[in-house]
């Protein structure tokens, strides 16, 4: 890559060519504010909160846009600069919602950390401020266009990185808002409940729905047994609401903080995700023996399969029909567990806590009720559970590991990287190995199932036979794999694909992470570092080993993929209706319109 050399603040540097003048300035540690960059995903140039001085140029630059060039000499802090910025600022703040102390992102929000970092006391542009309606029509995102800035990240991670393309900019001037086409809620469009929007939103625009209340209310109901149960991200993540380094484990004291609150059993999500890989890996050998429908994909995220329902009606037979390891739990506990224990499933509340928004949907599909009630009653999300845990004041840094509760809290190491892109595949492929072979696996690593490219391929010898497996992370991804499977151009045995960039691990309920903090930090690897790193501390790391997992179809199920089994744990989904051609191509009119207007760098 050829260099060239410019001038930032005094110092006099050489850069890639290819560099914006944004990523120049961070190279050498001058932090240049933005509002509506997203590296990688928005780099429009709108908000203009990182306009520069450039030598020779009569208005200021916006830098997330502006290329370098030989020569080139640049101010960051100048006066001009630093009233331009602060007045920017008090624009945007003048219309709007300042209601900040009771906002979901209060101290957690890139508009309110800018305006004490640019000193904004008052607002002097105070005039016609917005008033509409919150948008309630979700049962996994709440929309509130009175807290939104238009900064378009969130309609560029929803159609640029999944490719759903259900959020657009609608009218002109003041009149501009954010949302699906035609005023439509989020309920009523093809959005997969993914809560991409959410974690690229600056401000509280974008929120999940809160179950908090209701699992209190649960709680504080004697008549009631609440079980609660944690999926296999959640701990990779929960620390960083509380300050700890990104990608910290926090099993042991996530399990602590738990049965603090009140819950009657503390369970590991985990248990389930070892079931999951025993009803799928025979299923797949199933498939595989029998001539069943391939490639088999894998069911374990919500958004996944209604992006597959919405998009890909043609492949819901290639799901598999395992539910997820969030729908199994719920439904082995309120089965087996309220067997063993003479409770009526009626008097028991499955909470779950996901690192995924679409869980909440997820939990609300009536064919997931496999004893006559919903398999899981509430789902709150990693950040949910972070606020629980500071109202009800607990020390959560400085508590003491805890174990999960017996029989459904024990897992393998197979079960934890779950939470990771590919972490699915290799645990399937653990299990199926040792299953077809008779022999144990002499590394259970596989490593050509791992890494963040978007789409990944690898052929495993499973005995006397190669199979073809994939992996695709984000529905963007997903969607370029499908479509070449449709047209002939690839052929698999068994595809994995998680919603979420990253997997689990990204997923939309997990803890903010700025756009600053993006660009220096790798967020997917450093969580997924704590998941791989769990899997290796476990003593059994296959799921087919672990004796509760064997206890379970002893006592109860009989053997995977058997009657039993097929009862509580496989489901079946059905199409969807998807947008009319019209209103994609209006969605896709008005983002390109946007996006040319903000890009003049005037």
């Amino acid at each position: 890559m050829n260099k060239v050399t410019i001038t930032i603040d005094n110092q006099t540097i050489e850069v890639p060519e290819n560099y914006t003048v944004l990523e120049a300035a961070r190279s050498i540690g001058i932090d240049i504010p933005t509002l509506c960059y997203l590296k990688d995903v928005n780099e429009v140039g709108a908000c203009r909160m990182c306009l520069v001085e450039v030598e020779g140029a009569r208005n200021l630059q916006t830098s997330c846009v502006l290329p370098v060039r030989d020569g080139m000499v640049v101010k960051t802090n100048t006066k001009k600069v630093r009233e331009a910025r602060k007045a920017t600022l008090e624009l945007i703040l003048s219309n709007h919602e300042r209601e900040c102390l009771t906002c979901s992102r209060n101290n957690n929000c890139e508009l309110q950390a800018l305006a004490e970092e640019l000193g904004v006391r008052d607002i002097p542009f105070e005039g016609e401020k917005t008033n509409l309606p919150l948008d309630l029509s979700s049962k996994s995102v709440v929309r509130d266009p009175n807290k939104c800035i238009l900064c378009g990240r969130c309609v560029s991670v929803c159609a640029q990185v999944q490719t759903v393309g259900v959020l657009g900019f609608r009218e002109r001037g003041f009149e501009t808002t954010v949302g699906p086409a035609y005023d439509k809620g989020l309920g009523e469009v093809p959005c997969i409940n993914c809560g991409q929007c959410i974690a690229a939103c600056p401000v509280g625009a974008l929120r999940e729905k809160e179950s908090i209340d209701y699992v209190w209310e649960a709680l504080d109901d004697d008549s009631k047994h609440v079980v609660v149960q944690t999926a296999p991200a959640v701990r990779a993540a929960l620390g960083e609401e509380f300050g700890l380094e990104m990608g910290t484990r926090v099993t042991g004291r996530m399990a602590a903080a738990l049965r603090r609150l009140g819950f009657d059993k503390v369970f590991d999500t985990d248990f389930a995700a070892d079931l999951t890989i025993m009803e799928e890996g025979h299923e797949l050998l199933g498939r595989l023996q029998n001539g069943g429908k391939l490639p088999m994909i894998t069911s374990c995220s919500p958004g996944w399969i209604k992006f597959c329902e919405h998009n890909y009606p043609e492949f819901l037979d290639n799901l598999s029909t395992c539910k997820s390891p969030q729908e199994m739990m719920g439904a082995v506990i309120k089965s087996y567990y309220a067997e063993k224990n003479n409770i009526d499933p009626k008097d028991i509340v499955v909470v779950s806590v996901m690192p995924c928004t679409a869980k909440k949907f997820e939990a609300d599909r009536e064919e997931l009720a496999a004893t006559g009630y919903q398999d899981v009653d509430y789902v709150i999300t990693t950040r949910e559970l972070g606020r629980m845990i500071k109202q009800a004041r607990i020390d959560f840094v400085n508590l003491p590991d805890e174990d999960f509760d017996e029989i459904l809290g024990e897992s393998t190491g197979a079960a934890v990287i779950f939470g990771v892109t590919g972490g699915v595949m290799e645990a399937a492929l653990r299990t199926v190995a040792e299953v077809v072979t008779g022999k144990e696996l002499e590394k259970i690593e596989f490593e050509q199932v791992r890494g963040m490219e978007g789409i990944k391929e690898a052929e495993v010898t499973l005995g006397d036979k190669t199979v073809k497996v994939a992996i695709a992370h984000g529905t963007g991804n997903a969607r370029k794999l499908l479509d070449d499977v449709k047209a002939g151009k690839k052929e698999y045995h068994f595809i994995e694909i998680m919603a979420c960039p990253g997997g689990c691990i990204n997923g939309g309920g997990q803890p903010h992470v700025s756009a600053k903090d993006r660009y220096t930090k790798d967020v997917k690897a450093e969580r997924a570092k704590a998941l791989y790193a769990e899997d290796e501390a476990k003593t059994i790391r296959k799921s087919h080993e672990n004796p509760m997992i064997k206890k379970i179809y002893e006592e109860y199920l009989g053997e995977p993929n058997g009657h039993k089994s097929h009862k509580l744990l496989h489901t079946h989904y059905a199409p969807r209706d998807n947008y009319p051609v019209d209103d994609e191509a209006n969605f896709k009119e008005i983002t390109a319109d946007f996006k040319e207007a903000a890009a003049c760098n005037e």
